[in-house]
């Protein structure tokens, strides 16, 4: 050996040394490293070199090789996130995390079907899994096979009745699951000031499920001021992406004061994580002049609650007149299933019983306070029958207040 394979050998050891005392932790120490630099640091790419040493270490570590697979898949490294993911179930077929990780990462890449795979061949090993029955049902809805994913939503919230992801997912599904709906609502409210008859609303709705959501035809009748109005609607509900939908409305009646002569309305809507739901959107009424009305909310399901809190805002010349409504709705049994309560200030432009209140934007600067109520109950999944209450206090001239209340029923049948 002469001098220069001396000297690199030499240098090899010497290297080696330095990496050995930078790299000397054990794999589950470079394993809690990489953990560190992913979620506290949001470095993922030191977090794979992590992870890879770590490996070096401990090749057949599984929890180690199927983060790393979860790595990939957040840096938008498929193939790479496919690898590791096989490479723990081809020697591991019951690794329940690499099942729902490969599951997730092909939900995620619109493949469906690869989804429910891994989905399915998981529940065989752990049939109990929260994780693999929460990706089953979210495959199964996206490819429209809405029964076997209500299916799985029972089995699901029956074993965790707080799983509120599961629980969001259930509210989607439901107006999925069947082609058609037709529901009638009838509400009766009495005035104890402000009006000497009360008022008396219908309506009518059929809603079939299309290739984009849903569409919803509607008929509203009412009886005010002693005058008879009758308004037809359109409402949809079109899927933009798993992520996003949107709701868009139109209305037009003849019976203008009873109802507005024209409506429209639209709203974006996120599905966001950890159950949270965002919306933001705009809301029109013509009467003789136009009004219009901002809205954005936020909603969170909690174990068995959902929480919406709301605002609408209307601009005029001088100011802004506000609107917050915070609901709650506690849930009994399936998605249908629940008890409501309501508290707000002002008044929404999305209630029937409101909307003449509206009338050119002149009385909704004035203040109102509100609480409502509601029971709804399913029987059968495909009949559903709800009652509704509500108590306003509403300030209807400058400084003269006065109650109504509201009392409603309704029925809505699946098809």
């Amino acid at each position: 050996m002469n001098y220069k394979q001396y000297i690199f050998l030499f240098l090899l050891i010497v290297s080696f040394k330095v990496s050995s005392a930078q790299t000397g932790a054990s794999s589950d120490e470079l394993f809690q490293q990489a953990r560190k630099a992913a979620f506290d640091q949001k470095d993922y790419p030191k977090a794979i070199s992590l992870s890879k040493q770590a490996l070096v270490r401990s090749p057949d570590y599984s929890d180690i090789r199927v983060f790393l697979g979860r790595l990939y898949t957040w840096t938008d490294k498929t193939d790479s996130a496919r690898t590791e993911f096989n490479r723990v179930l081809s020697k591991h077929p019951d690794n329940e995390d690499a099942s729902f990780a490969y599951g997730s990462l092909e939900y995620w890449n619109n493949n469906s079907p690869k989804a429910l795979q891994y989905a399915q061949d998981g529940l065989k090993y752990h049939p109990q899994s929260k994780d693999l029955l929460l990706l089953k049902a979210k495959a199964l809805n996206d490819l429209k096979r809405y029964a076997e994913a209500n299916n799985t939503l029972d089995t699901l919230i029956k074993a965790d009745p707080t799983n509120s992801a599961a629980r969001a997912l259930a509210d989607r599904v439901k107006d999925n699951s069947t082609k058609n709906k037709i529901g009638v609502t009838y509400d009766y409210i009495y005035f104890d000031k402000e009006f000497s008859a009360p008022w008396q609303l219908a309506s009518l709705e059929y809603s079939r499920q299309t290739g984009i959501g849903s569409v919803i035809g509607l008929i509203n009748y009412a009886n005010r001021f002693n005058s008879n109005g009758v308004q037809y609607g359109v409402d949809a509900y079109p899927h933009i992406s798993k992520t996003f939908y949107a709701y868009v409305s139109g209305g037009y009646s003849g019976n203008v004061g009873v109802f507005p002569k024209y409506r429209s309305g639209f709203s974006l809507y996120a599905n966001l994580p950890a159950s949270f739901e965002a919306e933001a959107g705009f809301r029109y009424l013509h009467f003789t002049g136009d009004t219009w009305i901002y809205t954005a909310s936020v909603g969170k399901y909690l174990g068995d609650f959902w929480f919406n809190f709301r605002t609408y805002l209307t601009p005029s010349n001088s100011s802004i007149s506000q609107s917050y409504t915070l609901h709650v709705r506690y849930y009994t049994g399936g998605a249908d299933d629940y008890l409501s309560l309501g508290v707000g200030t002002g008044i929404s432009p999305d209630d029937p019983r409101n909307i003449i209140l509206l009338n050119g934007g002149n009385n909704y600067k004035l203040t109102s306070d509100n609480i409502s109520a509601a029971f709804y109950h399913s029987i059968k999944r495909y009949n559903l029958f709800f009652i509704t209450a509500s108590l306003d206090n509403q300030e209807y001239q400058f400084n003269t207040r006065g109650n109504q209340l509201d009392i409603g029923v309704g029925y809505l049948r699946r098809f």
